[in-house]
């Protein structure tokens, strides 16, 4: 046997083993991204859940999988339908138009169909519209589910014309709606037909009716819904001493309560990406570390065979060889003890100079509200309650100058940036920064809370150009100014 004969043994022994390794990393496909995207959405990772089901869409659409691309596009149009309603419609219509092209299952298309009725019923809600393009969705949805006698969706798509007639204000066709969809109501779907069963009552003052119902409700794990009837039934305890300023303090409260669960929801949803990413690291750590053992098993046996086949001529090699190898071990463990020494180092430090600034980021903002509470006007704002709340001219320029005064000139630079910034949306901003409620601010502008929602939108997207639904106005004004 040649040195050449060996040597070409050598290099395909090795082809061989890093072809088989390099079979394992698989690219990913749309159906496991999609996978992937829900469970990362049952975890309440939403943004994480958004990245993947846009990937599942994009790999769908190259593989020619139409199932996952109108399922993926239904899935992220359900993750986007509380910040971004009108996206979410886009994106079930686009679902609805890939179904039709490549058509598979009519209970897929029921339940697309009564997407498409909720999101317009949104978009209608908030832009005070028709209701038309909703219940033309929801109706054809009922019919599919009436005829295939699927009584799931005929649940569903009832309770969704229930609560299209509510957000009509048509309680009464609301609560025969939501009475149809009882009748047939699985145990899952049953305390959602309850709820809007139950508002609807509550909403028409048949408080006995509505108190009935919400009790009937088993919220069980879910604990915004326990909110929802909690909260409502303390309502309706208020509601019948005819306490309306209690009525006020406890929709508050309670609204405090629901800011800090979506709070929590964050911090999970932060919690989980980590998590997800350290897993991440983990596997790949671990397929380098498997890769490295099979190489150098294949390393190991291709030099058995050289010693067995050319032990006599090549004696001297070996030896020179298993030195040189026991050289390249031993540097290869001391560089990976140093690396792993100044690694530990660079977190240590990294983790020290975090902690410093998390406390100095704590104590300016203590003392900024430490300022900001003992002037005047927050004095004012904050002993004010639900009550109408005027501000003088001489009060704005003196809050505005105490901010600039203890936030870097904050909105000096707004003015500077944007001179045909009108005084109202200033002075939101203004209110915005202070932390104020939408409710203390409609107080102010003697607007409702929904009107100062959709102020704060269109500031956001029409003055400073910012469509990104998971950015706030309030975040814009603490990170970019």
């Amino acid at each position: 046997m040649t040195i050449r004969a060996l040597s070409m043994f050598i290099m395909s022994v090795l082809l061989a083993a890093c072809g088989q390794s390099t079979q394992e990393a698989t690219e990913p496909t749309a159906a496991r991204c999609l996978e992937e995207a829900e469970t990362a959405l049952a975890n309440d990772s939403v943004r994480m859940g958004e990245t993947l089901l846009r990937k599942a869409i994009q790999l769908s659409e190259a593989e020619g999988d139409w199932h996952t691309n109108y399922i993926a596009h239904q899935r992220l149009a359900d993750a986007l339908s509380q910040s971004n309603s009108e996206e979410a419609l886009r994106l079930v219509k686009t679902a609805l138009s890939v179904y039709e092209q490549h058509p598979d299952d009519e209970r897929n298309l029921c339940i697309l169909l009564d997407y498409a009725g909720t999101y317009a019923a949104q978009v209608a809600f908030t832009e005070e519209g028709s209701y038309d393009e909703a219940l033309g969705y929801i109706h054809r949805a009922y019919d599919i589910a009436r005829q295939h006698q699927m009584k799931d969706l005929m649940c569903q798509t009832l309770t969704s014309l229930a609560n299209v007639a509510w957000a009509k204000k048509d309680y009464r066709q609301a609560v025969d709606d939501a009475q149809r969809a009882r009748a047939v109501a699985t145990a899952d779907l049953l305390p959602g037909t309850l709820q809007v069963l139950a508002r609807s009552y509550l909403d028409l003052n048949m408080l006995d009716s509505a108190e009935t119902f919400y009790r009937q409700i088993a919220p069980g794990s879910d604990v915004h819904l326990a909110y929802i009837v909690q909260s409502s039934l303390a309502k309706i305890a208020v509601r019948r001493l005819g306490a309306a300023k209690v009525e006020d303090d406890i929709d508050e409260a309670f609204e405090q309560v629901e800011g800090f669960y979506y709070k929590a929801l964050e911090q999970k949803d932060e919690y989980y990406q980590e998590t997800l990413r350290q897993e991440m690291e983990n596997q790949q750590l671990e397929y380098h570390s498997r890769l490295y053992r099979r190489t150098l098993l294949v390393v190991v046996i291709a030099a058995v065979v050289i010693l067995v086949a050319v032990v006599v001529v090549l004696r001297y090699r070996i030896r020179m060889l298993r030195q040189q190898r026991a050289y390249e071990q031993s540097r290869l463990q001391s560089e990976q003890l140093m690396h792993e020494q100044e690694k530990r180092q660079l977190q240590q430090e990294a983790a020290h100079q975090k902690t410093l600034l998390h406390q100095a980021n704590e104590v300016v903002a203590f003392l900024q509200n430490f300022i900001l509470e003992r002037t005047e006007v927050m004095k004012k704002l904050n002993q004010s309650g639900d009550s109408l709340i005027t501000l003088s001219r001489h009060e704005w320029r003196e809050i505005e100058r105490t901010l600039n005064a203890i936030d870097n000139n904050r909105f000096a630079n707004i003015r500077e940036h944007f001179p045909a910034m009108q005084e109202d949306d200033l002075r939101l901003c203004i209110l915005t920064r202070l932390g104020l409620t939408n409710r203390t601010i409609g107080n102010i502008y003697c607007i409702t809370v929904s009107a100062v929602q959709h102020r704060k939108l269109k500031l956001k997207k029409e003055v400073f150009g910012e469509t990104n639904p998971d950015v706030t106005l309030e975040q814009i004004l603490t990170n970019n100014y």
